[in-house]
């Protein structure tokens, strides 16, 4: 790779490719186990092909590609995922597979094998928007999807057992998804920050530190519903007034914790008629924080204001935490080498935890993880105008080529003895 931006061109090339595959032509939606899913696959396992890697699609729908090294053996594993949220933008979770796949096309086309294998992986689902459980792919190579997950079902009442079989996967084999912990020299995961500090530090790219711990509930209110021109005020249960004060009560609550947020973006009344007093509300909140200590308290906290709305009002309120995610902290040996190859390109280091989930909270159960983070515009994500340029793409490829030439497989060892 030189200054001439190629490999910055190359992944945006996969980039706007990848983007054409969507469910949808207005947008970029690309949910797990779907025909664009799998059309994704295959064209980023052409891709993988011609950069002379081995290539297959394991039992959960992730496409992996392994290029040898002078010595088989543990591989160092880099990637992200290739599904989207509705109305996505096209770098998430795409740039964590493309830019180190451009790093293996360099060293291809200079017949240059390291002396460790690498293998890149396309995860089949991170956002869980098709499935109600998230990180199907990278909790499956780690061992820890529970079989029952099979079961859970789409919006259409499609199984995942059943997706995988129309994906051309085999729903009893899952348990040849899972890797040992023998099989890799760790994770290296790239994403764009979906923030706005490295935007604001003026920098390419970003050390991570920790990635933040995590918690979602699904609230329900039980009130009365009745007519709204005949109850008075002071005798109502009316259910969306109590989610009102609780949607204020959970902003409060994260505003007076450091370094935790909380958002409550969802949100159903029933019966859902302008002269009916609501009866009932569901509402969702995702709740993070820097430790799982951290976002203890804040739950604490939230059964706290939860209950004592409920019984200033009358009313139940009745909160079910449907997911939890622990917090993962960066491993210090893997984070030292891929700093060292950020200042060794002539960039200075920021450090900084990221508030979003990823595949590496899963990998992390069996392997040291690391990530970097690429500058994105305004820390948009999640939507179609999110944004990065193609400068810091290519600087982004150039940390990684060089943090893989200079990787030592054996520093974990050296620094713990």
């Amino acid at each position: 790779m030189s200054k001439s931006l190629a490999a910055g061109r190359r992944i945006f090339e996969g980039i706007e490719a990848l983007a054409e595959i969507s469910e949808n032509p207005d947008n970029l939606t690309r949910r797990s186990l779907t025909i664009e899913h799998k059309r994704a696959n295959t064209l980023v396992g052409d891709w993988m092909a011609a950069a002379g890697m081995q290539v297959r699609t394991d039992a959960i729908g992730n496409i992996i590609g392994r290029y040898p090294g002078q010595t088989d053996g543990p591989a160092l594993l880099l990637g992200s995922h290739l599904d989207t949220v509705r109305d996505g933008g096209r770098y998430d979770g795409m740039l964590g597979v493309l830019v180190p796949l451009a790093c293996v096309e360099a060293l291809h086309a200079a017949d240059e094998k390291l002396s460790f294998p690498i293998e890149i992986v396309g995860f089949c689902d991170e956002e869980g928007v098709r499935f109600p459980s998230t990180l199907l792919g990278s909790r499956a190579i780690a061992g820890t999807l529970p079989e029952q997950t099979l079961r859970e079902t789409d919006d259409d009442g499609i199984s995942i057992a059943d997706a995988l079989r129309d994906f051309g996967q085999a729903p009893t084999a899952l348990d040849s998804a899972r890797r040992e912990s023998s099989d890799f020299l760790g994770f290296v995961e790239l994403h764009i920050e979906q923030g706005p500090v490295l935007e604001r530090e003026q920098l390419p790219v970003g050390l991570v530190s920790a990635i933040a711990s995590a918690a979602r509930y699904r609230a329900v209110v039980s009130g009365k519903a009745s007519h709204a021109g005949t109850v008075p005020m002071e005798m109502r249960q009316d259910a969306l007034c109590a989610a009102a004060e609780c949607i204020l009560a959970i902003e409060a609550i994260a505003t007076a914790l450091p370094d935790t947020v909380a958002t409550v973006g969802q949100i159903t009344a029933l019966p859902g008629a302008g002269n009916v007093i609501p009866g009932s509300v569901e509402f969702l909140i995702d709740i993070r924080a820097p430790t799982d200590q951290d976002l203890a308290v804040a739950e604490q906290n939230l059964h706290n204001e939860l209950t004592r709305i409920a019984a200033e009002r009358k009313l139940t309120i009745a909160p079910d935490r449907y997911y939890a995610a622990s917090g993962v902290s960066c491993d210090s040996a893997l984070s030292a080498q891929l700093r060292n190859a950020i200042q060794n390109c002539g960039h200075r280091v920021v450090e900084l935890p990221s508030g979003a989930g990823h595949d590496a909270m899963a990998l992390a159960a069996i392997t040291p993880i690391a990530m970097l983070f690429v500058r994105c515009k305004e820390g948009l994500s999640h939507h179609p105008d999110e944004s990065i340029t193609l400068e810091d793409a290519d600087a982004a490829a150039q940390v990684m080529l060089r943090f893989l030439r200079d990787f030592n497989p054996n520093a974990r060892a050296i620094q713990s003895t």
